[in-house]
């Protein structure tokens, strides 16, 4: 039945991409805010369709740590679901993505034009020059920053090194950065047909304020993010017996 749900879901979940990103594309010339409204219909229509039909829910823990003003989220990465939860939760937000991203006809189109930050990975200081700027920018204009400091995707339990452009955005910004901790890859893993049923949470921590040396909000960052998605995995596994157990 998961894998009959999955099928099902997975159809409706490239179906609805492509048609937004096709449909949006001649209206790029409306204002970035039309674009915005847009993208987050597309999420919510595919979050339905995800409970609907693979039976995968979503809780939010932490509301109350969003600021009033604007910030840097740095959120864990483990599934696609991650890059499409925040237009729900956190006005006017924007993403630093990989370059290659933006690249993708029509999809990439309509993803820069609601104001995504891309970065050139293999770039060097030029790109991180370019993406400290970039993110300066964007928030100058009131637009909340996603970032995902590892960079990439990891499994639940797995870890990677954060990237040190995070701490240089951080001191760059001087605007508060809230860690985000969630447990998605528990029901839809990194490249997996499956979407198993359940409920995934993701969490807002308590903001890291600006102000502190490198290396402090470095190991803030890293342990405020690692430990609460430890404890949401133990408890997404405990909570759901369709979770992905440990490997």
């Amino acid at each position: 039945m998961i894998a009959l749900r999955s099928l099902i879901y997975n159809f409706l979940f490239f179906s609805t991409c492509i048609i937004f990103a096709v449909c949006l594309t001649p209206l790029i010339i409306f204002p970035r805010a039309f674009m915005q409204s847009a993208i987050k219909l597309w999420t919510t229509i595919l979050l339905w369709q995800l409970r609907v039909v693979a039976g995968l829910k979503h809780k939010v823990v932490g509301l109350e740590n969003i600021p009033d003003g604007v910030a840097i989220f740095a959120s864990k990465h483990q599934s696609a679901w991650d890059t499409g939860i925040f237009s729900q939760y956190v006005d006017d937000s924007v993403f630093v993505l990989k370059q290659e991203l933006v690249m993708i006809p029509f999809y990439g189109w309509v993803i820069s034009r609601a104001g995504a930050i891309p970065i050139n990975r293999k770039g060097g200081a030029k790109a991180l020059k370019g993406m400290i700027k970039d993110v300066g920018k964007a928030l100058s204009l009131g637009r909340n920053v996603i970032i995902f400091p590892e960079g990439t995707r990891t499994a639940p339990g797995d870890s990677k090194p954060y990237n040190p452009g995070v701490a240089a955005i951080y001191k760059s910004a001087n605007v508060p950065v809230v860690p985000v901790a969630l447990n998605s890859g528990l029901f839809w893993q990194r490249r997996s047909f499956l979407k198993r049923p359940g409920t995934i949470t993701i969490e807002f921590l308590k903001p890291i304020p600006p102000g502190l040396e490198r290396k402090e909000f470095m190991a803030q960052l890293q342990s405020k993010i690692e430990d609460a998605c430890g404890r949401l995995a133990d408890e997404g596994r405990a909570e759901n017996p369709h979770a992905l157990p440990p490997q």
